[in-house]
């Protein structure tokens, strides 16, 4: 490796036990790790924020598997590339023990057609595709494509993986090994990279050669000083709208129409997909303001439909009259704490059985068991309502829903009660 390229290139792992991060796929006995000790790997998707090794663990497998490789980039490729690549491999002939994987990166990129050209060689195992993204593979990969990979999604390094990335950099790069550098304070460092590892040594590089001589002693006031316009210069390839999209977000929750549309034009300007925009308005409609004020979710759903139809530069109108509306709104997080509760109680008791009233009874024998028994058809009763146990017995009466200051979540609240009385009270 030059001494010249980026210490982030330059710090890549070239063995699977030098990779740094993803236990929950890597680690003895993980999903990802039994496939590659078997040798035999599906396709697959990585989804994860930038800088996590997404392209590092592609290469990685190839070497650790001694399988041919292929890399495109869906910024710089197209349906013609995909083809050369696959006729190439079929015409050497490799495509049956060898294995030959094809890696994507930002596959999300890749149009619905460039993406069907792909199916036929996967589904015939003339390739192994790896595709890379940072994008929800739900939303960016087509079905018939998705249902061929496994996905695997990858976590942002933490504080304890960051930190050990970068005393590895100071210990053995080739350059910064040459320096008395102390590492007095990190968490401005750690902030600034966000979780990115590859931010957080190219910052870092940077910090450290704007001081010419004697030791090099790393304090938050110094990444303060000299990293904030050195970030901004090189974070332009789509990284930033991590932060961005956190502040259009924020701002919208906290019922700032101004400053919400103020980081919407911030990534009108940049380009962003409007797509990324409009989901992410769903996501809002739902999580901040939900029951408070129920049309929000229509406006955000019909705001993404409409930009899918229309498109740049248009779509910006739609995109705007959906944040301010958002931004103004009522806010609520009623129904999004109320799924927290009932999921973090699902992990904690785990498939407690449905009781027998509310159990489907299609068989007779089903029926001779008890299934369905005890039922009370909510329609026989005056107001179409009568009082029964819906939850497991383990459970009962558990409340998950608590109002804010909301009026309609408060309506709700109070609707309850007058149904079930004092029963869903803790």
């Amino acid at each position: 490796m030059s001494v010249l390229a980026p210490l982030a290139e330059r710090m890549r792992p070239t063995t699977l036990d030098e990779y740094n991060g993803q236990d929950h796929l890597l680690k003895a006995g993980a999903s990802l790790r039994r496939a590659l000790d078997s040798g035999l790997i599906p396709s697959m998707i990585f989804w994860g924020p930038p800088g996590v090794g997404k392209t590092t663990l592609a290469h990685l497998i190839a070497k650790h598997l001694n399988r041919p490789f292929h890399t495109l980039s869906a910024i710089s490729s197209g349906v013609k590339d995909v083809r050369e690549v696959i006729h190439k491999v079929e015409n050497a002939g490799m495509f049956q023990q060898s294995g030959t994987l094809l890696f994507i990166d930002e596959i999300h990129r890749f149009s619905k057609t460039q993406q069907d050209s792909l199916l036929g060689a996967v589904e015939k195992g003339t390739i192994t595709l790896i595709g890379a993204t940072t994008e929800n593979p739900s939303f960016e990969v087509i079905s018939a494509l998705l249902s061929r990979c496994q996905v695997y999604t990858l976590k942002e390094h933490s504080k304890e993986s960051l930190s050990e990335i970068l005393n590895k950099a100071i210990k053995n790069d080739t350059i910064l090994k040459t320096k008395n550098i102390e590492l007095k304070e990190l968490n401005a460092l750690l902030a600034i990279s966000g979780g990115d590892a590859r931010k957080l040594l190219n910052v870092f590089e940077i910090i450290v050669g704007t001081v010419k001589s004697g030791p090099i002693v790393i304090t938050d006031k110094l990444v303060h000083a000299t990293a904030q316009q050195s970030v901004m210069s090189y974070d332009k390839d789509g990284e930033q709208h991590y932060d961005i999209i956190s502040a259009f977000i924020k701002s919208i929750r906290g019922s700032d129409p101004n400053a919400a549309v103020y980081w919407l034009a911030r990534m009108v300007e940049g380009g962003e997909d409007p797509k990324f925009i409009a989901r992410r308005l769903l996501i809002s409609a739902s999580e901040d303001i939900g029951l408070a004020n129920p049309n929000a979710l229509l406006m955000a759903n019909n705001c993404f439909q409409a930009v899918q139809a229309v498109g740049w530069p248009e779509a910006r109108l739609i995109l705007s009259q959906c944040t301010i509306y958002l931004a103004s709104s009522p806010k609520g997080n009623a129904s999004y704490m109320a799924i927290n509760r009932a999921q973090q109680l699902v992990k904690e008791t785990g498939n407690l059985g449905v009781p027998l009233p509310l159990r489907n009874s299609p068989t007779k024998l089903m029926k001779e068991l008890g299934y369905g028994q005890g039922y009370k058809y909510a329609h026989d009763f005056p107001g179409n309502f009568t009082q029964q146990e819906f939850l497991p017995e383990e459970i009962k009466a558990t409340n998950f829903i608590s109002p804010g200051s909301s009026s309609k979540e408060q309506g709700i609240t109070e609707t309850i009660a007058q149904l079930w009385g004092n029963k869903y009270t803790k």
